[in-house]
C-alpha cells in the first residue's frame, strides 16, 4: 500500500514498510496571532519562513492551512501553497475544508500533492472527493460524518468504510486515502487516546490504508505537552500511523525512536544520523 506525493524536486512515498513520513503542521493560523495577522495581510514571508524551518528540522511534507478568521481561502490559499513550493522542493499538503479554495491551489501546487481533507459528511463527500479524482491525487479523509465524530473504535471504522466506498466508487484507488483517525484531547476524556489507538488498530488489519493523524491535538490543555505528545506518537507508530502531522523540531526524535524500536531503521542509521547532527547544533 504505497501512497505516492510529488513536490517541485523531491518524491516521498508512504507505506506501512517503509520509514515513517512527518508531515510539518506548522503552516496554520489557529492559535497563532502572528501567522494569522501576516496571512491576512497577503504577507507569506512568515509561511516561507516555518517552511524552510519544517524542512531543515526534518519535514518530508508541507501542510499549508490558512483558515484565519476572515480569511479569504479563495485568494490566500493558492498564494500560500505557491509561496511554499518556491521556498522548499518537498510535496505540499493542501488544508482547507472548502472545495473552491482546494481546487484554486491544485491547480499551481506543483507535482502530486496531498488534499488534506475530505471527511463522511454527505457535502464533503460530493464536493471533494471529485476534486481528488480529477487531479489525480491522495486524500485525508477524517473518521466522522454529518452525526459528528463516533465514540468508538467500531464507529469510525464504519465511517471510513463509507469514505473508502465511496471513494473506490469514483475510480481512486485505496493507496490514495490516508485516513485519519482523529486525536481528541484527554483533558476531557482520558479514554479519547486508547479510541483513537483502537480504531487505527482496526483500520490497519481490516482496510489496509495508510494512516495519518493531527497528533499534537492529544494533549490540548494540558502542562508539558511535548511529553505526552511524544509517548503518544509512539504509540500511535505501533498501532499502524505512517504519516503524522506534526511539528518536525519537536516530534522527530520521538518518530526516529518508535521507527528504530519497531524495526524501520536498519543499523540504527536514521536514529544515529539525526544523534549527531542535534549534537553538533548544540555545540
Amino acid at each position: 500500500m504505497e501512497t505516492r506525493l510529488v513536490g517541485k524536486a523531491k518524491e516521498v512515498i508512504i507505506s506501512p514498510e517503509r520509514p515513517t513520513v512527518i508531515i510539518g503542521e506548522r503552516i496554520n493560523p489557529t492559535g497563532k496571532k502572528k501567522l494569522s495577522a501576516s496571512i491576512l495581510a497577503g504577507d507569506m514571508s512568515l509561511v516561507r519562513q516555518y517552511a524552510r524551518e519544517q524542512v531543515a528540522a526534518g519535514a518530508d511534507v508541507i501542510d499549508v492551512n490558512v483558515g484565519a478568521a476572515g480569511a479569504d481561502e479563495v485568494k490566500l490559499l493558492p498564494e500560500a501553497v505557491q509561496a511554499v513550493a518556491e521556498e522548499v522542493e518537498v510535496p505540499i499538503s493542501i488544508d482547507s475544508a472548502k472545495p473552491k479554495a482546494l481546487e484554486a491551489a491544485l491547480k499551481l501546487a506543483p507535482g502530486r500533492p496531498l488534499i488534506n481533507s475530505v471527511s463522511g459528511e454527505e457535502a464533503s463527500l460530493k464536493e471533494i472527493l471529485p476534486l481528488a479524482k480529477e487531479y489525480s491525487v491522495p486524500v485525508v479523509a477524517l473518521c466522522m460524518d454529518d452525526s459528528g465524530i463516533p465514540a468508538d473504535a467500531e464507529g469510525r471504522l464504519a465511517v471510513a468504510g463509507k469514505i473508502l466506498e465511496r471513494a473506490t466508487a469514483l475510480g481512486i484507488g485505496l493507496e490514495d486515502i490516508l485516513l485519519d483517525c482523529l486525536a481528541l484531547t484527554c483533558s476531557s476524556d482520558p479514554r479519547a487516546p486508547s479510541v483513537t489507538l483502537a480504531a487505527m488498530r482496526l483500520a490497519r488489519q481490516r482496510l489496509g490504508v495508510n494512516l495519518t493523524l493531527g497528533a499534537s491535538n492529544v494533549s490540548f490543555g494540558l502542562p508539558d505537552r511535548d511529553l505526552l505528545n511524544g509517548v503518544f506518537l509512539g504509540l500511535a507508530i505501533e498501532a499502524g500511523l505512517n504519516a503524522p502531522i506534526v511539528d518536525p523540531a519537536k516530534a522527530r526524535p520521538y518518530i526516529l525512536a518508535a521507527d528504530l524500536l519497531l524495526g524501520k531503521d536498519e543499523w540504527a542509521m536514521r536514529y544515529i544520523s539525526a544523534y549527531r547532527q542535534r549534537q553538533r547544533e548544540q555545540q
